[in-house]
């Protein structure tokens, strides 16, 4: 619980304080890239981590992720200028893909499917916490022009995880020699940030049809392809793709790819849109976006009881289908901003996504042993990461295309248009991340009363 507060206040208490930071350090282009490279930073390094957890252990893992978190988030608060920024963001990315995926893991590993209903209210509770406490604090140290403290109030946060951790965690491993997919890890580094870049700077700093954005395009596709051809024949690959072979795993894996790029979608753009188009403190902005994050962690407390009841699959769909609405009537509420209104769907879209994210990932759990459940852990958490890296990629584009094609990132109508437009496309994704939930096996309660 305490190492998943640490993510957690991460993933809210920045996007509140980004015009701060802008006015600050500059770059306003540049600031999607503080999502994008802590995101892909963290979906590059959760296949690894999780292959070695399943061989060394969890504790191991958890302690560097911790450690490389801390590291970062020091490096940040002593920034000089955004690109240092940016880049001592990804050394926090690398801390988070350790520890995000080894706190579900654990969890996993400690109790049984009908146990996890109980303590996935725990769990939750630590990010019904965080979803207020994030966006608070990011909001006061925005107005307090001291948006450093976001990253020095992590020092304190991580000293205190790894210590518990130290005294209360113990495991036992089966040590044996392993072979370590290195050319797999370069390649999925070099693919995914070949797309990525494109995806962000097509358009902007370069046109979509030149041949830097074909560059990016051509080096990350042809990576990708190579990356599944050499783990098809590596003895321990990052990826294991016979996962995929199982509609379970493939299903689970996509329906977290879309709901990682929805929740960022809303997160890193409605505080912009808030307050760029109604001149509010990052305060309230901060609060509104933190219904989200509020209405996820209380629909994960209750919806154990639910999924034991129908099953995962029809838990996921109810879940995907609130948040579909809530994303719609995101966009078509868009040219009228409201911190109210945004508040109000943000809070039915958390709900939703918090109802369909735990079952997800707990059928994918439920369906392994221990000796693979680190990579299928680690498979859905970096659907998710990789789903919030490219949605920011993408979002960000709609983003700075249409603020290229208007009065400029200081006009409020500019800076609607730019957001509604983003809301479009998160309304889009959730359509297709519910079509994937559907396709989910079949399940009943009598297959979860283990």
């Amino acid at each position: 619980m305490l190492a998943t507060g640490l993510i957690a206040i991460d993933a809210t208490i920045l996007a509140t304080a980004v015009p701060s930071i802008v006015r600050d350090l500059g770059g306003f282009q540049e600031f999607p890239w503080l999502f994008s490279v802590y995101l892909l930073a963290q979906a590059v390094s959760v296949p690894i981590y999780s292959r070695f957890s399943d061989t060394v252990g969890r504790k191991p893992i958890i302690m560097i992720g911790i450690g490389l978190f801390l590291l970062g988030s020091v490096l940040c608060g002593f920034a000089w200028s955004m690109s240092w920024l940016i880049v001592f963001r990804i050394v926090q990315g690398l801390g988070a893909g350790a520890v995000a995926p080894m706190s579900m893991t654990i969890v996993g590993d400690i109790y049984t499917v009908a146990e996890r209903a109980k303590v996935q209210g725990y769990i939750a509770s630590v990010w019904a916490v965080s979803s207020v406490v994030g966006p608070a604090l990011g909001g006061i140290f925005a107005q307090l022009d001291a948006w450093r403290w976001i990253f020095f109030v992590n020092v304190p946060l991580c000293a205190l995880a790894a210590w518990m951790l130290l005294r209360r965690y113990h495991e036992q491993t089966e040590k044996r020699r392993h072979r370590i997919d290195f050319a797999g890890a370069a390649l999925l580094t070099v693919g995914l940030t070949g797309i990525i870049l494109g995806l962000l700077e097509g358009g902007t700093a370069w046109a979509w049809l030149s041949l830097p954005s074909l560059l990016c395009f051509g080096v990350g596709a042809a990576a990708l392809a190579l990356f599944a051809v050499v783990e098809r024949r590596a003895a321990e690959p990052i990826i294991d793709f016979r996962v995929f072979s199982r509609r379970l795993i493939l299903t689970t894996t996509i329906v977290s790819f879309g709901i990682g790029a929805l929740m960022i979608g809303v997160t890193s753009f409605a505080p912009t849109y808030l307050e760029g188009a109604l001149g509010i403190a990052p305060l309230l902005s901060g609060l509104a976006v933190a219904a989200l994050t509020l209405g996820w962690p209380i629909a994960a407390a209750n919806v154990g009881r639910l999924y034991l009841r129908i099953g995962f699959r029809r838990t996921a769909l109810i879940g995907m289908s609130i948040a579909t609405i809530a994303a719609a009537a995101l966009a078509v509420t868009g040219p009228w901003p409201s911190p109210f209104t945004v508040a109000g769907i943000a809070f039915v879209l958390g709900f939703g996504l918090g109802w369909s994210a735990a079952p997800t990932l707990i059928a994918a759990q439920a369906s392994v042993g221990w000796s693979e459940r680190g990579a299928v852990t680690g498979m859905n958490a970096f659907a998710r990461s990789a789903g919030s890296a490219v949605g920011v990629a993408v979002f960000g584009a709609i983003s700075n295309a249409v603020i290229a094609q208007g009065a400029g990132p200081q006009d409020p109508a500019t800076i609607v248009s730019a957001s509604t437009w983003v809301f479009v496309g998160a309304a889009a994704t959730a359509v297709l991340t519910l079509a994937a939930a559907a396709f989910m096996p079949r399940d009943s309660a009598a297959d979860h009363s283990g």
